[in-house]
């Protein structure tokens, strides 16, 4: 089966996701054809190379770390893994490109400008975004690792603007930005 059937039925992929959940996927099934479910659902991050953000002023971002996947430069795109601290928030944003995120482990917690929580998105979920409102974001309880792909397709237009308290922009983050970030950190 190349789809899960919910697809293959005319589902939406809401219905199919996670298809391995479902049927012929459910974890019975697959321990009977030999996977280690306690395997497949773990991630560890201890083995990732986490390297600090820079922030404005260059120093080490509070409460973030990352980790670059993939930078494609055909496709201006950027896939990287990001770690946000437990109960902390990290610099307000705005994002200015599409971008999708996934939340690998823990619980990612979105916030408005004025602190209030927007919303929580635990492990498994994915979400296709587009350019939007300011807002802050970290982990819940425990540290959160989020994968993001970030997709400018352009080397300078802004993938996310860093914001102070009075909304004014002091830092844009580009391709070529995160590229050269990338490269700095893979010497």
């Amino acid at each position: 089966m190349l789809f899960p059937k919910a697809l293959q039925e005319g589902g939406s992929r809401k219905d199919a996701w996670p298809f391995f959940l479902k049927r012929e996927y459910n974890s019975e099934n697959l321990i009977k054809r030999g996977w280690n479910m306690e395997k497949l659902i773990q991630f560890d991050e201890t083995s990732i190379d986490w390297k600090p953000l820079p922030d404005p002023d260059g120093e080490p971002t509070e409460h973030i770390s990352l980790s670059f996947l993939n930078v494609d430069d055909n496709a201006k795109i950027v896939d990287i893994l990001f770690k946000f601290s437990a109960n902390e928030k990290i610099l307000m944003h705005r994002h200015t490109s599409n971008y999708s995120t996934f939340t690998v482990k823990g619980e990612l917690k979105t916030y408005y400008p004025d602190g209030e929580l927007k919303d929580v998105r635990p492990a498994g979920v994915f979400k296709a975004g587009t350019p939007g409102e300011a807002h802050t974001e970290g982990g819940g309880d425990e540290d959160v690792v989020v994968y993001f792909s970030l997709r400018p397709y352009s080397s300078t237009d802004p993938i996310y603007e860093i914001l102070d308290e009075n909304m004014e922009v002091t830092q844009s983050m580009t391709f070529d930005d995160l590229k050269a970030l990338n490269a700095e950190y893979s010497s």
